[in-house]
């Protein structure tokens, strides 16, 4: 018989003899009680670990027992924004002759909250519920003093505890197993992934595996896959909608069989659903269900931060081996990956500390090769010196700081990599926590990798969160190399700093952590809250952030009973999702403060309130318990999680977003200038619209197919006139190569077919800032962002304001975008919809610009000529064939031109109707009036300027 290991995060369970009639129901329980407070003695089983063989692995099976019936296995999850909720359940007979033990274990997530855990015995039902640790406590005395051992939750893989539990029954019983955990989805590299562990050990006459997505949003990519074999692979069938998804796994006994003839099951591994949600902005993702809401913000398409990196490797006698041979591999593929913006250094350590080099320097290809043979080399020998290692990388950091070698919108960052408790030095553990805490600066952040399980995970996790960072325990196997990349992998593409996501103070309470150090690309940031009472029918966020040239503001906004009403409908969503995401998120974050309190008393203070959470919502967390009885409560079953020191907590839910944890913070909202526009106006002034805080009430526009309105204010005169011109060509409207500054449009027809004659209309806007090197492309889908170097893009679906040297970008939702350049150039882009089906019309583009703009006096274009006012009389009016439409004579430029009294539209105050100005239209494409003909005005490329020398 195998020996009984203690590992990690064991979950207890104690029972009593369950009577009925001449039979007895024994639930057998084995293990070991771990007490949560206990701390490792010095010297003593610090170091003392215990990891499952592969032999052991191997042998795992979700239900245990001989002469067996299992009639039924049935895994369903689902999963509702994020938020997966999966039940496992199994029916099985004891067909043997004899009273026997039958077992029933589950493979969970790590990151997962058990919820429930019920139990039928021969009619006897045994219902979960989640009680305080003083209950388990004295619940599991009794137990012990009847004989009884504890059962475990073993830690069997990087991901994965296993839930156990075993029942003592007689000949021809009947039990069904029922078990619930919930967890958040995390993004990892882009895309979320949920996995199920199906190895039942034998044969399933109704085996059955669902999973239900539902994400309001809609789906963008889904996959599926599994190390199940080729054949069983074949077996998944994947339905999938635009907001929801079906997976299932139905395999026939037949199907299950090893072989024809065989009575082992083929199914033995993990079936995983890896997929990622449809993104309508960078803004992010707000939700409101059950009285509570949830922003999920994941921005993309956005230029990296540089990274400044000291690699702090440990060395000592215990990396000797595969670990340190993973360890370089691991090293040199991440080196590969710097780039010549990113500036890093690397320090080694045993009893002694080594710096490949004192300073940082860029991740040129000669700077790389010569790091990489330096890592090669590296012979593993010595103790453990981890505090004057890390204090020798702060100082490689701060010196680089000092000389002005940093740039101040990168990200500084120290990896250590460690697999063993200090030996040499400072070996106090709170010692050096507080060593590093002291010297570290705010904008350095320290992640700390664990390899194996002769390292005091908890000490480097508290390490990590106590600095800004996050930590991970490497799984000292074949593929710790891998591990490490992927981990790196994670944080190698931070994209913004000084992240936080607020809303007005009124709109809401109990807000998870709303700020956040970094955003690393492809992972994402939430945060949840409850959301107070009001007669607003809407819930808005605000978003600031720093990018590596920019620093930007989003809104975003959401129907607060839209998605309940959606969810109503839905025959398979999880719709208590939010709620228990909140409450999720929640206690992790306050389990992560937990391990930081600085007092006990403070400590006792968060217990108290994860306690009270837990119990609340039903989490079987490391400070709750299940208590499992039969319905006249006089039979019991528990179930325990305790924390076990070595392990640690989670660091809440930005994991991979390098997130800080911080207490609570009050959230207020002071509105900037230029949210002011997407404001109700007072009263008063509400006939007036927004737009008229934007741009003065007199401009000069061109909106439409195309109409120019050019407004002359010496002269309080409108003139217009149309340019009439083909699709794809390129119009220049202002060409100031004084302040380097070019407006153009490109125009697009619409969709007329046959010999009729398309009407045109401007499909894209660009302004360009030759000297910021900037340029703004705004089109019917979305706003491109390029500064020479990077792409940038954001789309019309959520309210955002862009900062970038001189040129800011101002975008209000599905409305318009104001780019402003140097304070001095404005440009208001306003976009019409059409209705998609539309035979005929087309979404276009609308372009004004206030005559107050600073142009220098060598502006040109066909709307940036007008900045010099040319003297315009009329004269002759008369009336035309029109009767509503006088005529007249306009004297212009040395010019004698036929124009005509009528009026176009100015879109701003109504885009469905307009507004009406009256002006003297000029005939034949503005000639006479324009400087030569309007074809000098065609550019070959959105960032050109005209010549009219």
């Amino acid at each position: 018989m195998k020996p009984r290991l203690l590992l990690l995060l064991p979950l207890l369970l104690a029972g009593l003899s369950v009577l009925r009639g001449s039979r007895c129901f024994e639930f057998v329980i084995d293990g070991e009680w771990e007490d949560e407070e206990s701390v490792p003695r010095p010297g003593g089983d610090r170091h003392k670990r215990a990891i499952l063989t592969s032999e052991e692995q191997e042998d795992f099976e979700a239900i245990r027992g001989d002469d067996i019936t299992v009639k039924s296995y049935k895994v369903e999850s689902r999963i509702t924004s994020r938020f997966a909720h999966t039940t496992v359940r199994s029916s099985v007979v004891n067909s043997g002759s004899k009273a026997q033990t039958i077992g029933f274990n589950v493979q969970i997530p790590k990151r997962a909250f058990i919820t429930n855990f019920t139990m039928n015995v021969n009619g006897i039902t045994f219902t979960g519920s989640v009680k305080e640790k003083t209950v388990a406590r004295n619940l599991y005395a009794q137990a012990r003093a009847k004989g009884k051992a504890a059962g475990i939750v073993r830690s069997n893989s990087q991901e994965l505890e296993t839930f156990k539990t075993e029942v003592h029954v007689p000949p021809g019983s009947h039990i069904q197993f029922e078990l619930h955990y919930q967890e958040m989805m995390q993004r990892k590299l882009g895309v979320y992934q949920h996995s199920l562990h199906l190895q039942p050990g034998r044969l399933v006459p109704q085996f059955q595996v669902d999973v239900y997505i539902f994400e309001p949003n809609g789906i963008a990519k889904l996959e599926t896959s599994s190390d199940l074999g080729d054949e069983l692979d074949g077996l998944v069938a994947v339905t999938q909608g635009a907001e929801k998804a079906h997976v299932v796994f139905k395999p026939t006994l037949r199907q299950q069989r090893k072989c024809d003839n065989c009575t082992e099951s083929a199914v033995d591994g993990a079936l995983s659903v890896t997929y990622d949600v449809k993104r309508d902005s960078n803004a992010g993702e707000l939700q409101v269900s059950d009285g509570h809401f949830v922003h999920f913000f994941a921005p993309s398409n956005m230029s990296p931060l540089r990274k400044n990196i000291v690699f702090v490797i440990d060395v000592s006698g215990s990396m000797w081996g595969v670990k340190m041979k993973q360890t370089v591999e691991a090293m040199r593929a991440i080196l590969d990956d710097l780039t010549t913006d990113d500036q890093f250094s690397i320090i080694d350590f045993n009893h002694n500390v080594r710096c490949w080099s004192e300073d940082l320097v860029p991740g040129s290809s000669v700077q790389i090769a010569d790091a990489k043979n330096y890592i090669q080399n590296i012979k593993p020998v010595g103790g453990t010196n981890i505090n004057e290692a890390l204090m020798k990388a702060v100082q490689i950091l701060v010196r680089a700081s000092n000389q002005g070698l940093i740039d101040p919108r990168s990200v500084s960052m120290i990896i250590l990599v460690s697999d063993g408790d200090p030996t040499v030095g400072e070996i106090k553990l709170s010692a050096i926590q507080k060593n590093v805490k002291k010297v570290m600066r705010e904008d350095f952040s320290l992640f700390s990798l664990g390899i194996g399980f002769d390292v005091d995970y908890d000490f480097l996790e508290r390490m990590a969160m106590d600095n800004r960072g996050i930590a991970q325990r490497i799984f000292a196997n074949h593929d710790a190399a891998q591990q490490l990349r992927a981990f790196y992998s994670q944080v190698s593409n931070p994209l913004l700093r000084r992240v936080a996501v607020q809303f007005p103070e009124d709109s809401v309470s109990d807000v998870t952590q709303n700020h956040f150090d970094k955003y690393f690309g492809g992972s994402e940031l939430v945060v949840a809250g409850k959301v107070r009472p009001s007669q607003s029918d809407t819930l808005t966020g605000f978003t600031s952030a720093s990018g590596a040239l920019m620093d930007i503001t989003l809104e975003t906004e959401v129907d607060t009973s839209k998605l309940d009403e959606e969810l109503a409908k839905q025959q398979h969503s999880f719709t208590g999702f939010a709620r228990q995401l909140w409450a999720y998120i929640t206690i992790k974050q306050m389990m992560s403060e937990r391990s930081l309190a600085p007092t006990a008393s403070k400590k006792r203070k968060i217990t108290q309130r994860i306690l009270a959470l837990a119990t609340e919502h039903q989490f079987v967390t490391p400070l709750t318990a299940l208590l499992v009885e039969s319905e006249d409560t006089k039979e019991r079953l528990l179930a325990d999680a305790p924390k076990d020191p070595k392990q640690g907590c989670c660091s809440g839910s930005a994991m991979g977003g390098g997130a800080k944890t911080l207490p609570a913070v009050k959230v207020v909202y002071q509105p900037p200038p230029w949210v002011q526009i997407t404001t109700p106006a007072p009263p008063s002034h509400a006939e007036k619209g927004p737009e008229d805080w934007t741009l003065p009430k007199r401009v000069n526009l061109v909106d439409n197919d195309p109409h120019f309105i050019v407004h002359l204010p010496q002269s309080n005169m409108d003139v217009c006139f149309n340019i009439d011109s083909e699709p794809g060509r390129i119009l220049n409207l202002v060409s100031d190569r004084g302040t380097g500054v070019a407006v153009n449009g490109r125009l697009i027809g619409n969709k007329a077919a046959g010999t009729e004659k398309r009407s045109t209309y401007f499909g894209v806007i660009s302004v360009h800032s030759r000297r910021d090197g900037i340029g703004v492309a705004v089109a019917t889908d979305s706003i491109a962002f390029a500064d020479g170097k990077n792409n940038h893009s954001f789309t019309w679906g959520a309210t955002a304001d862009v900062v970038q040297n001189g040129v800011r970008i101002s975008i209000v939702k599905d409305s318009h975008v104001t780019v402003t350049v140097n304070q001095g150039i404005r440009v208001m882009v306003l976009l019409h919809r059409v209705w998609k089906k539309h035979p005929v019309n087309v979404d276009f583009l609308g372009v004004y610009l206030p005559n107050e703009n600073r142009y220098s006096p060598l502006v040109h274009g066909l709307i940036g000529q007008f900045s010099r006012e040319p003297e315009v009389s009329i004269s002759d009016i008369h009336d035309g064939a029109d009767p509503q439409k006088k005529e007249a004579t306009m004297e212009v430029k040395g010019n004698k031109l036929h124009v005509t009294r009528g009026w176009q539209k100015d879109y701003r105050r109504d885009k469905r109707r307009g507004t009406d100005v009256f002006c003297w239209f000029v005939h034949n494409s503005g000639k006479g009036f324009i400087d030569g003909h309007y074809s000098d005005y065609v550019v070959p490329d959105l960032h050109g300027f005209v010549s009219m020398e």
